[in-house]
């Protein structure tokens, strides 16, 4: 415990004297890191600053994943990172695969340094990794357009090795983990902050984004609309990922007859492009989809892989929220509660003339039945609050005047303390 207050402590020191705050001290409402679509993997990458000098760091972020990991080959992490033991309480908190190593043990894996297992998601490969601790820096908004930068001395994160990168997005060094764990990133940042709430919003797009820890920048017109639904937790192999019931599916207002029992658990993800559904329900909900837009007075074409149904796209209407095509609700906890989908959403656009549905079969036996993808959750802000297992969700940003590439956070502009 005594350990925790000095660091906390450490921690809050620090930020008070970086920049404007030490003269007029002005609590943050949010902690910001950018994200940017790489258009090639369709990843969303996270840019962090890491190790003695500080220096830019590109990560692929894991919304469900319960720690940082990077490699460490990388010379901005490599000379001030310092290891965490096995007997220490940062390593209890990481649920390590090593046990304590003291003499005379005698347990299957004892080693003297915190070692953990390392997932990349994205290829599927895991591997065992070391525990350690380093700078860490990100930018803070405070509400009135300067922001700042603090840093932490002891940020916990994984040294993974170079083979572990396979699949990420070009210039990306690891991965960046936002899951319900103790020393994920918004965690960490949490409980040394003791003015951030444990809670943390997502806002992608095609183009540019951000994470925001604590408060977000929208204001109270978009905050105040949001509607909210309980975060299930789900042991998805070495995640607690993110999940939420669907109690039913409609399509331009028509309930999906899916025969399921009980309700549907969803999985949100950020390494996942488009949203899967199991193969039982993905027929239907592709069979009444197509009968919708049909009626519609849309053409169905051939299809363009990865996708299964594809329309044609010649004289379809256009809004901001997309293309008019039939409305897509994910019917939560009640009917006054659901996730609405617009075109922007649902239709990808892989020509001039082709829109494809954006869904996919996710095959007879997945580990989940319905996984949310990137792209369905683009231009909406997603609220993750730890604190009381819920999650809050706007309607699509595009239906207003901005959408999430609108907030920039300027940090090439800013002095790091």
């Amino acid at each position: 415990m005594a350990a925790t207050v000095e660091f906390s402590l450490l921690f809050s020191l620090i930020f008070l004297v970086s920049g404007s705050v030490s003269q007029n001290p002005i609590l943050p409402k949010a902690g910001i890191v950018p994200v940017a679509k790489d258009v090639s993997t369709l990843q969303y990458v996270a840019d962090v600053f890491m190790g003695e000098n500080l220096a830019p760091v590109k990560l692929v972020v894991d919304v469900n994943a319960p720690f940082v990991w990077v490699d460490c080959e990388v010379n901005s992490v490599s000379a001030s990172k310092q290891p965490v033991e096995s007997c220490s309480l940062k390593c209890s908190m990481a649920k390590p695969i090593s046990s304590c190593s003291r003499p005379g043990g005698g347990a299957v894996y004892n080693s003297k340094t915190c070692t953990l297992q390392a997932e990349n998601t994205v290829a599927r490969m895991s591997t065992s990794v070391e525990l350690k601790e380093d700078r860490m820096a990100i930018e803070f908004w405070d509400g009135t357009g300067s922001g700042s930068f603090a840093k932490s001395e002891q940020f916990l994160f994984s040294c993974a090795p170079n083979l572990l990168l396979k699949g990420l997005a070009n210039g990306a060094k690891g991965m960046l983990g936002l899951g319900n764990s103790r020393i994920s990133f918004p965690s960490q940042f949490s409980s040394t902050f003791g003015f951030f709430q444990r809670k943390f919003s997502l806002c992608l797009s095609p183009s540019d984004g951000a994470v925001f820890l604590g408060g977000n920048p929208f204001g109270s017109e978009i905050s105040s609309s949001m509607m909210y639904t309980p975060l299930t937790s789900k042991k998805d192999g070495l995640q607690e990922g993110y999940y939420m019931n669907v109690k039913s599916i409609k399509i331009s207002g028509k309930k999906l007859s899916l025969h399921q029992v009980g309700l549907l658990s969803t999985k949100i993800s950020t390494v996942v492009p488009y949203t899967t559904m199991e193969s039982k329900i993905y027929g239907t909900f592709v069979e009444a989809y197509v009968r919708a837009a049909t009626s519609m007075n849309l053409t169905l074409v051939t299809p363009v892989a990865p996708f299964e149904i594809c329309f044609s796209s010649k004289g379809v209407e256009n809004q901001r929220i997309g293309p008019n095509v039939p409305i897509i609700d994910l019917v939560l906890q009640s009917e006054m509660v659901k996730w609405r989908i617009y075109g922007r959403n649902s239709m990808v656009r892989v020509s001039d003339e082709v829109m494809c549905l954006g869904f996919l079969d996710g095959g007879l036996s997945p580990k989940d039945s319905i996984v949310i993808g990137g792209y369905q959750i683009e231009d909406y802000l997603l609220e993750f609050n730890l604190g009381n297992s819920m999650l809050g969700f706007s309607s699509s940003l595009l239906m207003g005047q901005k959408g999430c590439s609108d907030f920039e956070a300027s940090v090439m502009s800013r002095e790091i303390f």
